[in-house]
């Protein structure tokens, strides 16, 4: 074995097989040419996950029209493997007759395949949603403020964007026992490249092809949001802070008025989530 070769054995549980030629098991390539949103809402989530996607259905992902602009919600799913997969992928297309939203690949759906994950979304983005001019991807535990998301959008440049908690000064973490660590043989230098947190981000929809492209130069590894900003370099497109600092959150304490003024946030895991939605959604002033 060559020492390359012993390299590459080395870094084997850190990278992930992309590129690679996924294929949809469970498609939607026509909803976005017949019906033309201005921003799609991607949202992956494990294939056994319908309860998260019920949720999301039910508050920030059931708007179709937002101040005037079409916006449409889709979920991403890789394989469930194991027992019970064939009877989940009957549910699953039940589930796909019944709402019209779940896109699915053929890669094993788990944490370290979430920038395969990623970079399929972005594939779809391409192929089957380039007439959109927006998408979102969100995670399934968060809350998203739909109307100042499209009142940012209608401010935002039409390409080359990508916004989100963007991350500039992140440091590469060596400890071995956390599971965001990247070995030196892998990237040797102590700073990553500027990238937009994996919990929410958003990008014109010009940039899916070009950072699909920069995929087949930068070797892909399992930090899915850090990876996607190593693309972006490549490509040289620099990143956009938001136009408010606090616009994307984690974990802030709820209330009506704080959550009035900002885009996305992660919501605590103990929160009722459809309690929240008709409490912001109330009648009478936010603040």
């Amino acid at each position: 074995m060559t020492s390359t070769q012993e390299a590459d054995l080395s870094l084997r549980p850190y990278l992930v097989e992309y590129p690679y030629k996924y294929n949809f098991l469970m498609n939607e390539p026509q909803r976005c040419e017949q019906e033309k949103p201005f921003l799609v809402l991607m949202v992956p989530v494990a294939p056994h996950n319908r309860k998260h996607r019920d949720v999301i259905r039910s508050t920030w992902g059931g708007q179709s029209s937002v101040l005037g602009k079409e916006l449409r919600l889709f979920f991403l799913l890789g394989l469930q493997t194991g027992d019970g997969a064939e009877l989940l992928r009957e549910q699953l297309l039940q589930e796909s007759k019944e709402h019209r939203d779940l896109i699915q690949s053929d890669f094993l759906d788990c944490y370290k395949n979430l920038t395969i994950k990623t970079m399929v979304m972005l594939e779809w983005l391409d192929s089957y949603c380039s007439s959109a001019s927006y998408a979102m991807k969100i995670d399934s535990d968060m809350f998203l403020n739909v109307p100042n998301l499209i009142k940012m959008l209608l401010e935002a440049p039409e390409t080359n964007y990508m916004t989100g908690l963007v991350a500039r000064t992140s440091l590469v973490l060596r400890n071995q026992d956390s599971m965001w660590y990247i070995p030196e043989e892998l990237y040797a230098e102590s700073q990553y490249p500027p990238y937009a947190l994996g919990l929410g981000y958003v990008l014109s929809l010009d940039l899916p092809k070009k950072l699909v492209e920069a995929s087949r130069h930068v070797r892909a590894f399992y930090i899915e949001d850090v990876y996607l900003g190593f693309c972006m370099k490549h490509a040289g497109i620099p990143l956009y802070d938001p136009p408010s600092w606090d616009f994307f959150h984690s974990f802030p304490p709820y209330s009506r008025c704080a959550f009035s003024k900002i885009v996305a946030t992660i919501i605590n895991e103990n929160m009722d989530r459809i309690w929240l939605w008709k409490d912001f959604n109330r009648p009478g002033p936010y603040c």
